[in-house]
């Protein structure tokens, strides 16, 4: 079973992703993985196929089954494609001694089925090169056709993928990315925890904002999202990159679980939905076809391999059976389903998620993440009214223990921020297939209160930075007044002071991005260029303004931006109406991986060393909110009705509660120096020097 050859044109790039991601088994294996009809109307349809090739003992373990409608004598030609190029070609007779199969030698009429195992000759075993079992997701695949001796016409013919067991697609890398999003939560709100136990202030809040710290919570869950948005698009991806980007599905909330899919299909069947080729059972038996004709099977793990390997192992220890039965050897009946999938729908299949489950299972779990930070913020209130009656109650947490509805409300709302547009794309989505009128009715009530508490905030925040501005000439407040601050930070607290108003122009960028997506989901080469005008827009933005307080906020910010801009270039390569080689494409994947890939390991090290400048830095905007808070308490405390400075004071309305700005940017130290006080205005005297404790009258 050659599968690979001396054309092989993109060895030296496929290793590079074999280093960075690839599965670790005992044995070099070859098999194939699911499998479509490429005729139309075959006289011979075929049910299962299964061949595994075991490059240490160089047998070939194969399980076949279908039915045929007539008796009659075949030829088999055998086509193994890598890459785009074929590299191996070879017909045979199955009635020839060399290559003799007793139920292929006629194929009788009716159901039929053969398993065995057969040694594979060592000048075909040697045309297998070592490299074809450490690459992973091989773009590799078979086709099998069956043509009459009678008339030389095709009777069958079947593809299939050719895995070796490596993928991208590793479960331990999600379970590392979700400790980096943990990671960065835990930095971003480290201030903001601070702050809830002083008293309530968000000064750098780990929420929406995720304070001044870069890259952030925010920022890193909007990279994670944006690598498994990339594999949401209508494109021929290579496999390899295909995988890798479902290993980031966990960030958009797409998170599978069998039994809440059921529960889903339930739900969905007794509302309208149509389950026939739209249900997590009929995924559990089927092939995807993805687009330019390479097959797959959904949650290709593996785990999932291992298990199959394990029963293609038993069948490797026995004598070559036939019979007409159509059972397989481990009683498991072949599945025959096919599913053409493409964008979104592909990305969901793959997961074991149908499609029109998508939306319905990302709510299920927002609303039990919702429900995991209410129980958490109660519980911890609990623990502080308990604190308060039997122990010696902190002043320090006083803050939280008043405000803590206040707290739930940010954290949700700041889960709104970060999931509002892939929560468009997931709505968009539903709208466009429809199926269950319930799903479809939830999509629309969900997306208007989400947009609906964002547009809120906006407003908002405007219109307190129209009022601060008429009143004070800049909307400096918005940072400096500590209820604005608590209230509205989440939104703008990494941003300088004159660009608080740069989080409009990224809820807007994230819903037309989820939009363009969902709404033109099929179409790969208008999907595609849609997103590069986004992306495009947003890094422009980005270059104008630089708006965040930390330097290393523009630069990890707008590095992120220019990769994504990169990535959407690359995935240009991948749309089938510019015609690009395969192996150019893979090419491609592969160099995406590397840069997302190398991205990711500096997010990591900036959150390491962001970890550590966090417990000696405070948020900017909090500390100058501070010091003048202190400032201006020290001076109010030194003033007295006849003190000179007081009037300065004199006229100003009490309702505005402060020292008007002239004042506050001179020192009181600097009046306290004047030995002698100035002459009152009133009564032309001279006021002795006051010391300190001594108050006059004026009397």
């Amino acid at each position: 079973m050659g599968l690979l050859g001396s054309r092989w044109s993109v060895r030296k790039w496929v290793v590079i992703a074999s280093l960075l991601v690839s599965g670790v088994l005992g044995e070099d294996i070859l098999e194939t993985s699911g499998f479509t009809s490429c005729v139309d109307d075959p006289v011979i349809k075929v049910d299962r196929v299964n061949i595994r090739y075991n490059n240490d003992n160089k047998t070939v373990t194969f399980d076949v089954a279908g039915s045929s409608a007539r008796d009659q004598n075949v030829s088999a030609v055998l086509d193994v494609m890598a890459y785009g190029n074929t590299i191996y070609s070879k017909s045979f007779n199955p009635c020839d001694e060399g290559t003799f199969v007793e139920r292929l030698c006629p194929v009788p009429e009716g159901p039929f089925s053969a398993w065995g195992s057969q040694q594979i000759p060592g000048q075909f075993a040697d045309m297998v090169p070592g490299i074809a079992f450490q690459i992973p997701d091989i773009a590799a695949q078979a086709t099998l056709k069956l043509k009459s001796l009678e008339t030389d016409e095709d009777v069958a013919c079947i593809q299939s993928h050719v895995t070796n067991g490596k993928t991208a697609n590793v479960p331990a890398v999600s379970f590392v990315a979700a400790g980096i999003a943990g990671a960065a939560l835990l930095v971003s709100g480290a201030s903001a925890i601070g702050s809830a136990v002083a008293g309530g202030a968000a000064g750098g809040s780990g929420g929406g904002g995720s304070g001044t710290m870069s890259p952030s919570f925010t920022e890193v869950m909007g990279w994670f999202q944006g690598l498994a948005m990339n594999g949401m698009m209508s494109v021929n991806y290579p496999p390899v990159y295909r995988s890798f980007t479902k290993n980031f599905a966990f960030s958009t909330g797409m998170i599978p679980w069998e039994p809440l899919q059921s529960r889903i299909d339930e739900f969905r069947a007794m509302t309208g939905g149509n389950l026939t080729n739209d249900s997590v059972e009929f995924l559990n038996n089927a092939t995807l076809v993805f687009p330019g004709g390479s097959t797959g099977k959904p949650d290709e793990s593996m785990f999932q391999v291992k298990r199959a390997f394990d029963s293609f192992s038993v069948l490797a220890k026995r004598q070559f059976n036939t019979g007409f039965n159509t059972t397989s050897p481990d009683g498991e009946n072949g599945d025959g389903l096919q599913q053409t999938v493409s964008g979104i729908q592909a990305f969901a299949n793959q997961l074991r998620v149908p499609g029109s489950d998508v939306f319905m299972t990302v709510l299920l779990i927002i609303a039990i993440v919702i429900a995991a930070i209410a129980v958490f913020i109660l519980l911890f209130k609990v623990i502080l009214e308990v604190w308060a009656l039997w122990g010696n109650f902190p002043k320090g947490l006083a803050g939280f223990r008043k405000h803590y509805w206040g707290s739930i409300a940010r954290a949700i709302t700041a889960l709104i921020f970060v999931l509002y547009g892939i929560w468009v794309l997931y709505c968009v989505f539903q709208f466009t297939r429809g199926d269950s009128w319930a799903a479809t009715t939830l999509a629309a009530v969900t997306l208007a209160v989400f947009t609906g508490i964002l547009v809120f905030f906006s407003w908002k925040i405007w219109s307190t930075a129209r009022k601060l501005k008429e009143e004070n000439g800049d909307t400096s407040a918005l940072y400096e007044e500590k209820s604005i601050w608590v209230k509205y930070s989440l939104f703008y607290d990494s941003y300088q002071k004159q660009y608080w108003w740069l989080f409009v122009p990224l809820i807007v960028y994230m819903a037309a991005k989820g939009c363009v997506l969902a709404a033109a989901d099929g179409s790969g080469r208008a999907q595609t260029i849609s997103v590069l005008i986004v992306e495009a827009v947003m890094l422009g933005l980005l270059l104008w303004s630089r708006p965040y307080e930390r330097k290393s906020g523009n630069v990890v910010n707008i590095l992120i931006q220019v990769v994504r801009v990169l990535s959407v270039v690359c995935i240009l390569v991948f749309v089938e109406e510019f015609g690009i080689r395969q192996t150019t494409q893979t090419i491609a994947g592969v160099v995406l991986i590397a840069i997302q890939s190398t991205l990711t390991v500096v997010l990591v090290v900036l959150i390491a060393w962001h970890a550590i400048e966090a417990c000696c830095r405070e948020n900017p905007h909090r500390k100058r909110r501070k010091q003048m808070e202190k400032m201006q308490s020290r001076d109010m405390d030194d003033l007295t009705p006849l003190d000179a400075r007081n009037s300065l004071l004199l006229g100003r309305p009490q309702s505005e509660g402060k020292i008007s700005k002239a004042y506050s940017h001179k020192s009181a130290d600097s009046l306290d120096r004047d030995p002698v006080r100035p002459a009152s205005p009133d009564r032309g005297i001279t006021r002795p020097w006051r010391r300190p404790g001594v108050h006059f009258s004026g009397r």
